[in-house]
């Protein structure tokens, strides 16, 4: 028997299979991307992380050196330790005092 619009209820439901199965590929295909960009990004992300690691093991590095110069400037402000630095480096020696060479053979 046909129906007030003129098609037969197996033409219907052959058309709701066709949409059906067009909207399954899309939705596959959307899943692809999607699944591509998220492996891309977890690598991206990957690299980044190894070049703030890097980034940070030179920042400890460079306030290291710092605290070590800061400590170096300080000790350049005490007078006995200009002293020693001119008695050990430059052979100098306060008045009234000989300087001892060791001469070997």
């Amino acid at each position: 028997m046909m129906t007030a619009t003129g098609t037969t209820p197996t033409t219907a439901y052959a058309g709701t299979k066709r949409r059906l199965r067009l909207w399954i590929i899309v939705i596959a295909l959307f899943m692809g991307w999607a699944s591509y960009t998220f492996i891309s990004q977890l690598e991206r992300q990957g690299q980044s992380e190894l070049k703030i690691a890097e980034a940070q093991q030179k920042l400890d590095a460079a306030t290291t050196q710092i605290n070590d110069l800061k400590a170096q400037v300080a000790k350049l402000n005490d007078k006995e330790y200009i002293g020693q630095l001119a008695t050990k480096e430059q052979g100098m020696v306060k008045k009234g005092e000989q300087q001892i060479e060791v001469i070997e053979d």
